[in-house]
């Protein structure tokens, strides 16, 4: 599927929010997106983030290899296998602050290319 198909199907406060990350995260360097049913899954050779729509906002997860805090890390991290899986609330794109842009740009970093 593509991105702008998959974006015509979400809620409308989707698409505002993943054109945001997607954004940032290309300025990382190469990222494969994967628009699959539950969301976009953002990949160098393994995924290192995905965009997940909920009734009225969108997660961003993200793998980082310790816990952090944040107010939008609303759920809780969960460890797997010494990495942590963080999930932020993301209500618009103002959200997306510097802060959650660094974790990003650690968890693109760290995953394998």
């Amino acid at each position: 599927m593509a991105l702008d198909e998959y974006l015509a199907t979400g809620p409308p406060f989707e698409p505002p929010i993943v054109r945001a990350v997607l954004a940032v995260v290309e300025g990382f360097g190469p990222v494969h997106v994967e628009p699959v049913s539950v969301g976009v899954f953002l990949k160098r050779a393994q995924t290192f983030a995905e965009l997940r729509p909920m009734t009225r906002w969108e997660t961003l997860s993200f793998w980082l290899p310790r816990r952090e805090q944040h107010p939008q890390i609303t759920r809780k991290v969960n460890e797997y296998g010494g990495r942590f899986w963080h999930t932020a609330r993301l209500d618009g794109p103002h959200d997306l602050d510097d802060r959650l842009v660094g974790f990003l740009a650690e968890a693109y970093a760290l995953a394998p290319s």
